[in-house]
């Protein structure tokens, strides 16, 4: 028998009075008058100890924002989407649900048993981040490996700037190239102007430092005065944003039948592009924003040397001479390509002080030339790597 039920007996037999009560069993003569209003309004199950718990709490999560979670971890888990705690808040904050803690979100995951327990990993205050203050500071480049259904290997080339994680090419190939790469380049910046750099890992297709040369995409960057940064050897660290990325990629391709041809690869990477960058918030943005609108939200960074940081495309052909013609300031120059490179298809880009010439058909760099608006004729400097920008 507890003890508030003891002390009621005693004082309503009239063996104990309310002073003797209280000083016998250590309680304050208040809380025994408390004790006998509830035992003549409700017997002796009144004096019981009461919950002190709240009859309500306005924190508490509802069941249609616990369903809500749930249905949404499955359904993005099932589709090859992120799903962790803050991108599940951006979705709720999209249906206008309200959105809980990730700590409680966290809390419903597990006790749904939707949580896969992972080793210890590395503290979050241990990473040095780095992020690009504008769009187009930096463009981070790397490729990653697929295969179709019947087995076949092709890899991926992607193009992301560094301070949305704005996809801006993405892109499948049987085997990447340097021209692809050079190819690649040169679409993108033409849709969404130059970087003022650029960051990729020490593969032969974006430099041949290491075998103490220069490629065609090294000469293209020095042309338009872009900067061009490499990572550590066996260090992806330094360009985590895209090793990030292809996790993305890869976790949704897994989620969609294998792609029987190359074609048929890059309409999936055409959809994928278009889900990441406008529909699919991205964690690393403050205020759950899309790549596009992070993308778009800032005045775009030019290349360090402005005068190259505008410039202008062109597509013709080399004459039957090796020649192009191409009208700079109302008037025309010829320029020297090389008889080798005869009705050769190229794109022209034209800068401020430099004019790059590239070939459609294999995406080499086949010529820069000095503009010289006093000289008709302006000659191929790629014959002599020394001229070129940046000591190349």
């Amino acid at each position: 028998m507890s003890k508030a039920r003891v002390v009621v007996l005693e004082v309503t037999s009239g063996h104990l009075s309310v002073t003797a009560a209280a000083r016998a069993y250590g309680l304050s003569r208040q809380h025994i008058y408390r004790l006998l209003g509830r035992y003549r309004d409700g017997g002796l199950d009144a004096v019981e100890p009461r919950s002190r718990r709240p009859a309500s709490n306005p924190h508490t999560v509802s069941d249609e924002v616990i369903a809500a979670v749930v249905l949404l971890r499955e359904h993005l888990t099932a589709d090859g989407l992120d799903a962790g705690p803050l991108t599940l808040q951006g979705h709720l904050a999209q249906q206008g649900l309200p959105v809980p803690s990730t700590s409680t979100i966290r809390r419903i995951l597990h006790h749904h048993g939707l949580i896969t327990p992972q080793p210890r990993k590395r503290p979050r205050s241990s990473y040095r981040r780095f992020q690009a203050e504008q769009p187009n500071e930096c463009w981070q480049s790397d490729f990653t490996h697929w295969t179709l259904v019947d087995g076949t290997d092709v890899e991926i080339l992607n193009w992301l700037d560094d301070h949305s994680r704005y996809l801006l090419s993405c892109t499948a190939h049987r085997r990447v190239t340097g021209p692809d790469v050079v190819a690649t380049f040169t679409t993108t910046a033409a849709e969404f102007g130059l970087p003022a750099s650029t960051l990729t890992d020490n593969g032969a297709v974006y430099t041949a430092r290491f075998t103490h040369g220069h490629n065609d995409f090294e000469r293209l960057l020095a042309s338009l005065g872009i900067t061009q940064k490499n990572g550590h050897p066996n260090h992806p660290q330094t360009q985590g944003k895209i090793e990030r990325f292809h996790q993305t990629l890869k976790r949704w391709l897994s989620a969609r039948p294998k792609p029987d041809t190359l074609a048929e690869l890059q309409t999936l990477l055409d959809t994928f592009g278009a889900l990441y960058n406008t529909q699919r918030t991205h964690r690393a943005h403050p205020g759950h924003t899309t790549p596009a609108q992070a993308y778009h939200a800032r005045p775009k960074a030019q290349p360090t040397n402005q005068a190259t940081a505008h410039f202008r495309v062109r597509h013709d052909t080399v004459d039957q001479f090796g020649k192009l013609t191409l009208r700079h300031a109302s008037r025309l120059h010829h320029l020297g390509i090389g008889i080798t490179h005869a009705h050769t298809p190229v794109l022209i880009l034209v800068a401020a002080t430099t004019v790059t010439v590239i070939s459609k058909t294999n995406h080499q760099v086949l010529s820069s030339h000095h503009i010289d608006p006093d000289k008709n004729y302006w000659r191929n400097q790629n014959k002599n790597p020394g001229r070129w920008p940046g000591n190349l």
